[in-house]
C-alpha cells in the first residue's frame, strides 16, 4: 500500500469515525476530491436526514436517553400488567409501610426472590408503629403471576400480572411493596406506574397541540405579513406580557372540580398547549419570513401552487430538524408543568393518579421524615426531565449536520 493511499484511508475512516458510518457496501466508495481535501462519497451524497442519524447516533448519552425513554413510555402502556395492585387498592392495618426487602437467599440457602412477612410493632420510646420482619413466614414472589381479571386499555382481559405473591400473599393480606405505602395504605410502585400514563402522556398531546398552533399560525403570520402579521403578533406579545404561573393558577382553577379525571385531563393538556404556543409561533415567523422570497417559494407561487401547500410542502420542511428539536425540548417542560399545577391542587385530582398528584403528600413538610418514600414520583419526574434534555442535546448536536466533516 503507497502512503497516498494510506493517507486516504487515514481520512476516510475519521469521517466515520465522526459520523458513526458503518463499513458497508454504501460507504466503501471511491473517494471524491475536491478544494477542501478527500471527502467520502457516503458523506458527500448523503441526504440532511441521514447525516442527522449519522451524528445523533455518536451522541451516546443521547441514545441511552432514546432507550430509557422508550422503557418509560412502554411501561406507562402496560401499566395494567406492570402494576401488581390497583390504584385503589388499600392493605389495611399497614398504612406507611417501607419499601419492601427482596432477599434471595436465608439460613438454608438459596430459595429465589422472596419477602419475609411483616408484623407491626410500637417503639418503646418514640410511640410510633414501626414495622419487623417476621423470619418464620417466607412469601416467594412470583412472575407472571395469576390474578383477578382485568382488562389491558379498558379492550383486553387479562388474568395474570408481571410479578406478585400469588394466593400466599392475598391469604396474608399482604404484597410487595417495592416502593413502600402511603399513608391510605396504598402501593405507591403501582401508583406511580399507572400515575406514568397521565404525566407523560400529557406531555406528548400538549406538546402536539402547541405544535400545530405554533406551525400555523406563526407560518401564517411569517407568510402573508402586513395587517395578519401585526394582529398575531399583537395578541403574542399580549400573551408573553402576562405572568405564566398566575395565568394557569387561574385557567387551572377555572375547571369544575366535578368533572371526571378525562375531561380534565384533555382541559389541562389543552391549557398547557394555548400558553406555550406562542414561542414555537415567532420562531417559524422568522424563519418564514427569510425563506419566502426565495427562488423555489417563488417559483411555486408562479405555477399555481396555494399558500398552505407552499407552507407546508415547501417552506416548512427547510427547518423541519430545528422544528423536532424545539418540540422534544417542550415535553420535559410540558411534564413539569403538569405536576406543579397537580401539586397546588389545580391541575389532576385524585381518584385520577399523576406523578403531581402523588406528590401531593408533601405539602405537609413532615411527611419528608416520616415517609421518605412517597418522594419516590418526584425522582421519575426528574429523571424523565433530564433524559428529555439529553434527547435534545443529541439533536441539537445533529440539526446542523453540516458544520463540520
Amino acid at each position: 500500500m503507497t502512503d497516498g493511499q494510506d493517507s486516504l484511508r487515514q481520512r476516510r475512516e475519521r469521517i466515520r469515525a465522526r459520523y458513526g458510518v458503518a463499513e458497508d457496501a454504501a460507504t466503501a466508495t471511491a473517494l471524491d476530491y475536491t478544494d477542501a481535501g478527500v471527502v467520502d462519497d457516503a458523506y458527500y451524497y448523503a441526504s440532511q436526514w441521514r447525516l442527522m442519524w449519522w451524528r445523533f447516533r455518536r451522541h451516546r448519552m443521547a441514545l441511552i436517553s432514546v432507550g430509557l425513554l422508550i422503557l418509560l413510555y412502554l411501561v406507562a402502556a402496560f401499566a395494567e400488567f406492570i402494576a401488581p395492585y390497583e390504584t385503589t387498592t388499600r392493605f389495611r392495618r399497614y398504612q406507611q409501610a417501607p419499601p419492601s426487602t427482596i432477599h434471595w437467599s436465608d439460613e438454608n440457602g438459596f430459595r429465589g426472590p422472596f419477602v419475609y412477612a411483616v408484623e407491626q410493632e410500637r417503639d418503646p420510646v418514640t410511640r410510633r408503629l414501626t414495622f419487623v420482619e417476621d423470619r418464620e413466614r417466607i412469601l416467594p414472589i412470583h412472575f407472571f403471576v395469576e390474578t383477578e381479571p382485568y382488562r389491558l386499555w379498558g379492550i383486553i382481559e387479562l388474568r395474570h400480572k408481571l410479578f406478585g405473591l400469588g394466593e400466599a400473599g392475598e391469604k396474608a393480606r399482604l404484597g410487595i411493596w417495592l416502593f413502600g405505602l402511603d399513608s391510605l395504605a396504598r402501593d405507591v410502585f403501582s401508583r406511580t406506574v399507572y400515575g406514568a400514563r397521565i404525566s407523560l402522556t400529557i406531555g406528548v398531546v400538549s406538546v402536539v397541540l402547541t405544535f400545530v398552533l405554533g406551525t400555523l399560525l406563526g407560518g401564517i403570520s411569517g407568510y402573508f405579513g402586513g395587517v395578519v402579521d401585526n394582529v398575531i403578533q399583537r395578541i403574542i406579545e399580549f400573551l408573553r406580557a402576562i405572568p405564566q404561573l398566575p395565568l394557569w393558577m387561574t385557567l387551572a382553577a377555572a375547571v369544575p372540580k366535578e368533572w371526571p379525571p378525562l375531561n380534565v385531563y384533555f382541559a389541562i393538556t389543552l391549557i398547557l398547549a394555548l400558553l406555550n404556543w406562542v414561542g414555537l409561533a415567532r420562531v417559524v415567523r422568522g424563519r418564514l419570513l427569510s425563506m419566502r422570497e426565495e427562488d423555489y417559494a417563488l417559483a411555486a407561487r408562479s405555477s399555481g401552487a396555494s399558500d398552505l401547500r407552499i407552507i407546508i410542502s415547501h417552506l416548512l420542511p427547510g427547518f423541519t430538524s430545528h422544528l423536532i428539536l424545539s418540540v422534544t425540548l417542550m415535553i420535559p417542560q410540558m411534564i413539569l408543568y403538569e405536576t406543579a399545577l397537580s401539586f397546588l391542587g389545580l391541575g389532576m385530582q385524585p381518584p385520577a393518579v399523576s406523578w403531581g398528584v402523588l406528590l401531593q403528600d408533601f405539602r405537609d413538610i413532615l411527611a419528608i421524615f416520616h415517609i421518605p418514600w412517597l418522594l419516590i414520583p418526584a425522582f421519575f419526574v426528574l429523571a424523565t426531565v433530564l433524559l428529555f434534555n439529553f434527547v435534545g442535546d443529541g439533536l441539537r448536536d445533529a440539526a446542523d449536520p453540516y458544520s463540520s466533516i
